[in-house]
């Protein structure tokens, strides 16, 4: 039987179901079908061109380095793990299993494919940690890797993955795993939830943006690539506004639970007079349309004096017409104006609407009027409180006597008229 793998451009590109018999013959370099002979190997491989049909493999030598796709892009991490590669006769046992053997040359040649399938291969290849040379016929990462003809570090990103995906139960431990025995593999979707392509991906930060992206349903590699680039976040932001809108979301939606961040954001308000005068005008629309929007909703009036009184029915259907039309905004439009008339008018309706309502009850004019006076007498009275005389000698004028003279007099007249008052009562 021969198998066929197309090539893939990333490192966590998902995994392709096998294909049929048809779809795995090989083709010549110039596009026609080919037949696969009866002697083909058991697995081959697909080069940049064709498949490297009944070809012999033969083990990575120092001058033949194995083969992988020229076109496919590599990071710079991998640029630079590719430079750290091994020397395969320093590393690798002089007697090594065939099965492991292909195993290397098959994840070598498409490691970056990703997939269950690769991991498998490692997985069933390299020594599990503890385990000594002669306990298992498998080889150590560094010896894959050197067969594979790539760093340690890629193999091992598979291994950690296969290792997080047994510690959930979804494959074998790697104790249970023999070389070049197949086994029933997970979805591809799967494999997503537990490779990471990026060392970044590892760290604690990482962690958090990959369990962000995921929750968004993204790929953790976009976001990686995101924050690992903030410099280009911020061109995005810069030049394209749909970026910016996405930026001021998700920023609105942290703050909600970084109090650090909130304090931050506020302080840059505060020392920026363009956003401190936007904030200022945006809170005053919002407390006229709250004011216009509890008449539409409650349907309650209240007196200068604090008392509660029930809005007429056409002054809430007024309030409710304003308020459906600022409802009607798109999020971008301005409402500063909107707001702006739907307050005045309603506001000068529920005036009038209160002063009738306290002309017709007498003893809601009783009470309107004795709060007024209160209001009147506690902040004279608070004025007085504050006044200091210590320094009278340097601040006296004989205005200031007359002053409180004539304000003694009309002190003096209003107690005299309540007296009259509690008299006749």
């Amino acid at each position: 039987m021969t198998v066929a793998i197309d090539p893939a451009t990333s490192d966590d590109a998902p995994l392709h179901p096998q294909r049929s018999a048809a779809d795995t013959e090989p083709r010549p370099a110039d596009g026609t079908a080919g037949t696969a002979g009866p002697d083909a190997p058991a697995a081959q491989v697909v080069g940049d061109a064709a498949l490297m049909a009944g070809a012999e493999w033969t083990p990575v030598a120092d001058d033949e380095p194995s083969p992988e796709p020229a076109s496919e892009p590599t990071s710079e991490l991998d640029q630079e793990l590719d430079g750290q590669e091994a020397d395969a006769e320093s590393v690798v046992p002089a007697e090594v299993d065939e099965r492991i053997a292909r195993d290397a040359h098959e994840f070598g040649a498409y490691a970056r494919t990703g997939g269950w399938t690769f991991a498998l291969k490692v997985a069933r290849s390299v020594r599990p940690g503890g385990q000594g040379a002669g306990e298992t016929p498998k080889v150590s990462a560094k010896a894959f890797g050197a067969l594979a003809g790539c760093s340690p570090e890629r193999v091992m990103r598979f291994y950690k993955a296969w290792d997080l995906a047994a510690d959930d139960g979804v494959v074998p431990q790697f104790e249970a795993l023999a070389p070049g025995v197949d086994i029933e593999l997970p979805d591809a979707d799967v494999w997503l939830q537990y490779y990471v392509s990026r060392n970044s991906a590892g760290s604690v930060r990482g962690t958090a943006i990959s369990a962000a992206a995921e929750a968004e349903g993204i790929r953790p590699t976009k976001a990686l690539e995101v924050a690992e680039n903030p410099t280009a976040l911020r061109a995005a932001i810069l030049a394209d506004p749909s970026t910016a809108q996405a930026a001021r979301a998700a920023l609105l939606d942290r703050i909600k639970e970084d109090p650090a961040l909130q304090t931050e954001l506020a302080r840059d308000i505060a020392r920026t007079d363009v956003l401190k005068k936007a904030v200022a005008e945006e809170a005053k629309a919002a407390d006229r349309i709250g004011f216009v929007r509890q008449i539409a909703e409650q349907g309650e009036l209240k007196t200068p004096a604090g008392e509660k009184l029930a809005a007429p029915a056409d002054l809430r259907e007024e309030a409710e017409r304003h308020l459906s039309l600022l409802d009607e905004l798109d999020g971008d439009e301005e409402s500063g104006e909107w707001a702006t008339e739907a307050y005045d008018t309603v506001k000068n309706l529920a005036t009038e609407a209160v002063q009738e309502a306290v002309a017709r009850d007498p003893e809601l004019r009783v009470r309107e009027r004795r709060s007024k006076f209160y209001s009147s007498l506690d902040k004279a009275t608070k004025v007085f409180e504050e006044l200091t005389l210590d320094d009278a000698d340097d601040i006296y004028e004989d205005d200031m006597v007359q002053r409180l003279e004539d304000l003694q007099e009309a002190i003096g007249a209003c107690i005299e008229a309540l007296r009259k008052a509690a008299d006749g009562q």
